[in-house]
């Protein structure tokens, strides 16, 4: 089998369909929310900042028009709609922020409280967004967690228009020989960490499970490409812990 036919969604422990892995995934993410920014900043120390900055300065031209649409799927907490924002025009239009963590989103409400955003508690895999109406769809570290990767992509060119951009930041497998430091360090020092921080270590033993789970770079350009996007590529950060996949719809 290969990675691009078994790696269907997201599966935390327990969870056998893709109903069980959603129901999961939002509970974990209402659960470690207090701690949830806190917790990034540490285990990354302080790269995410950096990863969000590139990311929207990456989309710069589509960000600079007033009149374009833009999307921040799966929003958390809204770090990622900040960077978004720090580069509109400042009579631009509202960018639209979708999660469906209630915890999390609410957490986004207050820290972009008075800011042209729109928050949205809505399931990233039916959005309540028609057809063809952004230009931009960006999701940070969060595209991952879906419990159904095809679908994500699919709901994502539903909402975009022709020629509208997409940009997933993610974690990913570097390659040998940082792969296995990698490894050691997300399967035994991040979960013992963010359970510190969190209260939670089960849902930081998720993450690298989740990671690990996800398609390689180039696999996962091909699912965009099944997925009617072209013009795809991968854009890998620091060795290729983390990268940005994007690509234009068709």
């Amino acid at each position: 089998m290969t990675a691009l036919q078994s790696a269907k969604g997201a599966r935390p422990e327990g969870a056998t369909t893709d109903e069980e892995a959603a129901i999961a995934v939002q509970k974990m993410f209402d659960e470690i929310a207090p701690q949830y920014d806190r917790a990034n900043h540490i285990l990354s120390m302080g790269m995410d900042r950096v990863w969000w900055s590139s990311t929207a300065r990456f989309f710069d031209a589509t960000l600079k028009q007033p009149q374009s649409r833009v999307l921040d799927l799966c929003c958390g907490t809204a770090d990622m709609t900040a960077a978004l924002l720090a580069r509109r025009h400042a009579n631009a239009e509202s960018i639209l922020a979708v999660d469906f963590s209630h915890e999390m989103i609410e957490r986004g409400r207050i820290k972009m409280q008075g800011k042209p955003v729109e928050f949205i508690e809505a399931d990233a895999l039916n959005l309540p967004i028609a057809d063809a109406s952004l230009d931009l769809v960006v999701s940070a570290f969060g595209f991952r967690n879906l419990a159904d990767y095809n679908a994500g992509l699919r709901e994502i060119r539903r909402v975009l228009k022709p020629g509208g951009r997409i940009g997933i930041l993610d974690f990913s497998m570097p390659p040998a020989p940082l792969k296995q430091m990698y490894r050691l360090y997300f399967r035994h020092v991040l979960p013992h960490i963010g359970g510190m921080i969190s209260g939670s270590q089960d849902s930081y033993a998720y993450l690298p499970a989740s990671v690990e789970r996800f398609p390689a770079p180039k696999d996962f350009l091909r699912m965009m490409e099944a997925a009617s996007f072209h013009e795809t590529r991968w854009q890998p950060y620091l060795f290729g812990i983390a990268g940005l996949w994007s690509a234009t719809a068709l």
